[in-house]
């Protein structure tokens, strides 16, 4: 999910700076872009899901305790980032800037919080999880 976050990001970001020659970044066509890296994405980690799933042992399926826990800690960690990012939006409409920031900064919060679940629960099973 770390590489399909980063990667639909990365592929969203080369839509939007490939704007028109003379065109503002906050008049970039960026609504087309940003609803198909975010649909596409969708649909792909769908796919990886079920092909990680076709393709594991029987057992594999099975999740104990702590597989639980590192699930629900790397989800209550990256979960910040998306209440930065509805706060930032919130701040940015009060400020009425131009929507392409206020959606940028709410998509950014986004991918910054799937980024930072999947490096939690990464780094968690890497190395050892230990609840507080």
């Amino acid at each position: 999910m770390l590489v399909i976050a980063i990667g639909s990001y990365a592929t969203y970001l080369w839509f939007v700076l490939e704007r028109p020659a003379g065109v503002a970044l906050t008049r970039a066509p960026y609504a087309g872009a940003l609803l198909w890296t975010v649909g596409l994405s969708i649909v792909v980690s769908i796919a990886a899901h079920i092909a990680i799933a076709a393709s594991s042992p029987k057992d594999a399926n099975i999740r104990d305790q702590r597989d639980r826990e590192i699930h629900r800690f790397g989800d209550y960690v990256g979960q910040s980032f998306v209440v930065i990012g509805a706060v930032s939006g919130m701040l940015l409409a009060m400020a009425e800037a131009a929507p392409f920031w206020i959606a940028n900064a709410i998509y950014l919060a986004f991918i910054l919080s799937s980024v930072l679940s999947s490096v939690v629960k990464v780094i968690s099973y890497r190395f050892g999880f230990h609840p507080w």
